[in-house]
């Protein structure tokens, strides 16, 4: 594992989560996520089986390897719709961001608790509340 791919390790574990939607409707969110380390350890593997309102969700997701050329590590999901993302991630002073064209979240870790508030856009330059998330470590 490299020293960057090391700097994901607060992510490690098992989350119950938690939150609800904030523009329109509040729907509400609940599940688990989980990241672990793919041996070797250049991706970090993230799974998230949550139910947003009537829907089930889930989500796999590789995170990694870190790019020094864009100080990123790309992340990737594939989820349950049949859909394909691509974001970014970043950390300064603890604070991790997650962006792509139309979406963006801020989460802060702590030993036991994630908190995630997610922003959307639809012309990449005025950002709206999409949803505000709790992660609560459960191993």
């Amino acid at each position: 594992m490299t020293p960057e791919n090391a700097r994901l390790e607060p992510l490690v574990g098992r989350w119950r989560t938690a939150g609800r939607t904030v523009s329109g409707p509040a729907v509400e969110i609940a599940g688990t996520d989980t990241y672990e380390w793919m041996a070797g350890g250049a991706f970090l593997i993230h799974r998230a089986d949550v139910r947003m309102g009537d829907e089930e969700l889930e989500v796999i997701e590789m995170i990694g390897p870190y790019d020094s050329a864009t100080g990123t590590w790309p992340m990737r999901s594939f989820d349950s719709r049949g859909e394909i993302g691509t974001m970014h991630a970043t950390v300064d002073d603890g604070v991790w961001t997650f962006t792509n064209a139309t979406e963006r979240a801020t989460l802060t870790i702590t030993d036991s608790t994630m908190a995630a508030r997610w922003e959307r856009t639809e012309n990449g330059s005025d950002w709206t509340d999409w949803m505000d998330m709790t992660f609560t470590r459960i191993r």
